[in-house]
């Protein structure tokens, strides 16, 4: 991505209008700039100006809905740029134009409700100055405000969500939440529906692409979630809304309502069944087209995501285990090649190493936060090993969730897998009758954890019909094991975890 520069380019692009509202439309009629980034800083200047121009109602009105078009159309073209897995924490170039978005956003969602504060417009007045499209726009501007700020592993701005509940409850009472402005796909109430339901997701535990696919699965099925009365609340997928906190929806397994408390709750039940039925379906075979679902749900991503996002919601959601706050150090290595390094050969390697501060534990896992060496690659889904004072194994982990404040902060929550891994090497046929070797880790059993050792490789290496696999083991001596892979426990954009057993017939 291009940085954003700190004023508008070219003669046109002035940062500050200076006629008013002509100017305004003048530049709306202009071509966009080469560079969609180029855009924002006139856009927000154009949008501040908009508050203290003359002109009539309408063309205020005419044009607010030319700069809502406009910035659509520029924030549309720079999300594919944000949809790739950036490294974490996300650099200071790429944060500043996001910023610059969540700004835009900002303002974009107080001038189209302040539009519809105004009160009704006259008849025949431009479609434009609809009271209901006010409202459409000015959640979805929130809504988009929340799912880019998950793309960067970023906390929602401070307000964001209870202006997204209030403004909803407000088209409630006017009766506006289910109707569908005229050229747009979706009501308001599904906009906002599908805002909720991602963040009851649990964002921070998404990859980048994971969020946007989310987004747009919830955009296709949030009609599937059902309204529970006040009285039925305790059960696993039923969430609640506090329209008076700052919050998105909360499992009402984690937190009981209170009797006298205001909001509105809703199940995700007939969701889940949904869920599991569209799993079951892409196993068989059929193409996410058929589904109505995105392409990144064929995908080994996909499918793993839909698959955490039906057993976290049809769960119960309380924690097995008390945390433990702490505030000892620990090492960490990332990816594969570097834990089957330091699993075979010790910390001598050449494998980056980062020391992290661990904030709280229990005997499932860490939350822990950077505090200086270079991380590496990291992103959620990623498998890491982290090493303390108090152990000399080196502990496998899964990349649960990811925070990043600022460049400069980051804060992982893993999940230990084992104590220990065992470095092997996968043969799976090659090209041309070759052999293409992989490093991969063997996990131990764990009793009343896992009753099968696993086999942790990375993504899309083994082919979905492989049951049969050949590892090498070297020690003093070269062992060559034959196993059958039984089922796959773990899938994500970095990596998939299969169950393994001995071949009982090997060749």
């Amino acid at each position: 991505m291009t940085e954003t520069p700190s004023t508008a380019t070219g003669k046109d692009r002035g940062a500050a209008p200076e006629s008013g509202i002509r100017s305004i439309l003048q530049w709306l009629a202009l071509p966009l700039a080469p560079h969609p980034v180029e855009e924002l800083p006139s856009l927000r200047s154009h949008l501040i100006a908009l508050r203290d121009v003359g002109g009539s109602a309408e063309q205020r009105a005419l044009a607010l809905d030319g700069l809502y078009r406009r910035s659509s159309t520029v924030i549309d073209s720079l999300l594919p740029a944000l949809s790739i897995d950036l490294v974490l924490p996300v650099p200071r170039k790429e944060r500043r134009i996001v910023r610059s978005v969540l700004d835009l956003l900002q303002m974009l969602a107080d001038e189209t409700l302040a539009l519809f504060e105004r009160g009704p417009p006259p008849k025949n007045a431009d479609p434009s100055r609809a009271p209901d499209l006010a409202l459409w726009r000015s959640v979805d501007a929130v809504a988009r405000q929340l799912m880019i700020s998950d793309l960067i592993a970023s906390p929602a701005r401070a307000g964001a969500w209870q202006q997204l509940h209030q403004t909803y409850a407000t088209a409630q009472r006017s009766r506006l939440h289910t109707v569908r402005p005229e050229g747009v796909p979706r009501s308001l109430q599904e906009v906002y529906h599908a805002a909720v339901l991602l963040g009851c997701a649990q964002p921070a535990s998404l990859t980048p692409r994971e969020v946007l696919f989310l987004a747009s699965y919830f955009e296709r099925f949030c009609h599937h979630i059902e309204a529970v009365p006040h009285g039925s609340l305790r059960a696993p997928g039923v969430f609640w809304i506090d329209p008076a906190r700052d919050v998105p929806a909360v499992s009402s397994l984690r937190k009981p309502v209170q009797a006298d408390s205001q909001g509105s709750g809703f199940s995700s039940s007939a969701l889940c069944l949904l869920l599991k039925a569209q799993i079951d379906q892409l196993e068989g075979g059929a193409l996410p087209q058929d589904l109505n679902l995105p392409d990144f749900a064929g995908t080994a991503a996909g499918r793993g995501v839909l698959q955490r996002l039906s057993t976290r919601w049809g769960d119960a959601g309380r924690r097995r285990f008390h945390r433990r706050r702490q505030n000892h150090r620990t090492l960490l290595a990332a990816g594969i090649d570097g834990l089957w390094h330091l699993s075979r050969k010790g910390e001598g390697v050449n494998v980056d190493l980062s020391t992290w501060m661990i904030t709280n534990e229990s005997p499932e896992g860490y939350a822990v936060m950077h505090v200086s060496g270079k991380p590496g690659a990291l992103t959620v889904g990623d498998v890491v090993t982290v090493r303390t004072a108090l152990d000399p194994n080196w502990q496998i982990c899964l990349v649960r969730w990811a925070i990043s404040e600022n460049p400069e902060h980051l804060e992982l929550g893993l999940q230990v897998l084992a104590p220990k891994a065992v470095p092997a090497t996968l043969a799976l046929p090659g090209g041309n009758g070759g052999t293409d070797l992989q490093r991969v880790l063997i996990l131990p059993e764990i009793p009343k954890l896992r009753s099968r050792q696993a086999l942790i490789v990375a993504a899309g290496v083994v082919p979905r019909e492989s049951r049969k696999l050949l590892l090498l083991i070297e020690g003093q001596n070269l062992i060559v094991r034959e196993v059958n892979r039984t089922c796959i426990d773990e899938e994500t954009g970095s990596i998939e975890i299969l169950s393994i057993e001995p071949d009982q017939n090997p060749h």
